[in-house]
Formats: structure tokens, C-alpha cells, sequence
């Protein structure tokens, strides 16, 4: 007679050392965080039948992911939910995918009124980096890869963004990183560098003289999000020879222009600060 075969203990695990080019371990601590996520809120039990994982190594994994606050656990409940560094990492992508989704179409329109490169670019420490560029038509022009990294005091963007942040915090940022000279007209000196910056705090928009780059110059203005922070920075930039003195508070209030139409659109606002003793 024949019996039917009934099935015991936890499912078959999803993962498996011979899935190539992985790490199993990763591979399971990311599959935990998800289930997590799905889940709302789980118990060690369910996390690992769900998952075909043991319950020992489901637990090191939940501890492991509670330490860097990816989840946390409930002692009244006994159950695990999703940690705030899950929902920070999650936001940063959101935020910065809207925010280029949302900067291209300004970008273009900046572009076609400058007739200048257009750039988006985010803070990352002491950098910036380049995520999005419209190139504008003309044959001489400038050209960042996205993923470029600059030093922010030797950046229109940088030195924006730098410009909308409290006096200590930009002390602090330049004391990490230092004040490296790429061109004869960085801004090596502090003093120099915070007279540049308290200018552009005041009129909404910077200027790169050749301080990255010979030969290229560049306008940039910052980005707030709806922290009133900076959250990026929007810039043009090409060669110095169309950037004339008199046509640069024009093309700076076209930058200005430009960042704050991004920054209402993605329910940013800019902040009511007080102006630098620099």
C-alpha cells in the first residue's frame, strides 16, 4: 500500500551555498531584514520556519541587525520589527531618486536659458557628488561622469551648499578634509574661503573662478529639502570665457532660480538663518 509521504520540521531553506557569486551569510541576513519588513512585526519562530532557517542562526541574525538598528525587538511583545536605520537607508534612496527625477526637467530649462552645462550633485561629507548632468549644445562644454567627486571648497556646488550650513559645522568639515590647491585660484587660505562663503550665503548663489578646474568656471545654488537642510545643489558650469563678470549676476540669479523651484518641489524650504560674523 502505498503511504503518502507527510513533510517535517522547517521547509526546505531558500538559501544555499551554491547560489554563485553570493555570501551565504549576507544572503541570509538580507533575506531575515526583509521577511522582517514584509512581516510588520514577526517572532523568532515564525521568522525562522517562514524562512527554513535554524532558529539559532535566525536569532544571531536579528542580533546582528538590531545592533546596527536595522530591527529592534519588542521585550512586551517578544516580537521583531523594522529598525530606523532600515527606514534611513530606504529614505536616502527615495530621496535622491525623486530628487533627480524631479531636478532633470529644471536642469533642462537651465540649461536652454544659459546656455551652459547643467549639474545636480549631493553632499557627501567633505565631497560632492555628481549624480545628474544636462550638457548644453555648445561644442566647448563641460563634462562630469556621474559618481565625480569634488572637494566642496573647490566646487560651485560644494562651496553652495557649504555656504548654507552653521560656521562650525563648515570648521569642522574643512578641518577633516583640508583645503587642497588644484588650481592657482583655489581657495587654499580660511579666511579667503569664508569671505567667498559668506557672499554666496548673502546672495544665493556661488562662484567658481577656475578654482577646480583652469579654464572652467562655474555657478552654483543649494538645494533645501523639508528640513530646511541641504540637500543638494544645482550649478552650471563651462568655460571661463562665457562667464563674464557682468553677465554673472544674471546667470547666478538663473541658478538661484532654478534651486529653489527644486527645492519647492520636493516640499523643501529654505531656512531663516542668521548672516555669518566671517
Amino acid at each position: 500500500m502505498n503511504t503518502q509521504k507527510r513533510q517535517r520540521g522547517r521547509p526546505k531553506s531558500q538559501f544555499r551555498e551554491s547560489s554563485a557569486g553570493t555570501l551565504q551569510s549576507l544572503d541570509r541576513a538580507l533575506g531575515v531584514l526583509v521577511a522582517v519588513a514584509r512581516a510588520g512585526r514577526s517572532n523568532l519562530t515564525d521568522l525562522s520556519m517562514s524562512l527554513g532557517v535554524p532558529t539559532a542562526t535566525t536569532h544571531r541574525i536579528l542580533t546582528t541587525l538590531q545592533k546596527h538598528g536595522f530591527v529592534t525587538f519588542s521585550e512586551e511583545r517578544q516580537d521583531w520589527s523594522i529598525g530606523i536605520e532600515a527606514y534611513r537607508t530606504g529614505a536616502s534612496f527615495t530621496n535622491h531618486s525623486s530628487l533627480t527625477e524631479v531636478s532633470r526637467p529644471v536642469m533642462r530649462r537651465l540649461m536652454e536659458k544659459t546656455g551652459e552645462t547643467a549639474n545636480l550633485a549631493i553632499p557627501d561629507g567633505p565631497e560632492v557628488v555628481f549624480v545628474e548632468q544636462v550638457e548644453t549644445k555648445n561644442p566647448i562644454r563641460a563634462f562630469f561622469a556621474s559618481g565625480t567627486r569634488t572637494s566642496m571648497h573647490a566646487s560651485g556646488t560644494g562651496k553652495a551648499i557649504l555656504s548654507s550650513m552653521p560656521e562650525e559645522r563648515v570648521r569642522q568639515l574643512l578641518m577633516s578634509a583640508g583645503l587642497t590647491a588644484f588650481t592657482e585660484r583655489t581657495l587654499t587660505n580660511p579666511a579667503d574661503l569664508f569671505t567667498d562663503l559668506k557672499r554666496t550665503r548673502e546672495r544665493g548663489y556661488s562662484f567658481d573662478q577656475e578654482e577646480r578646474y583652469s579654464g572652467m568656471s562655474c555657478i552654483g545654488s543649494v538645494i533645501y529639502d523639508e528640513h530646511s537642510e541641504a540637500c543638494g545643489g544645482v550649478s552650471i558650469s563651462g568655460p571661463s570665457t562665457r562667464f563674464d563678470p557682468l553677465r554673472v549676476p544674471e546667470l547666478g540669479a538663473t541658478v538661484a532660480e532654478a534651486a529653489a523651484e527644486i527645492s519647492r518641489m520636493i516640499g523643501g524650504r529654505a531656512p531663516h538663518s542668521e548672516p555669518w560674523s566671517a
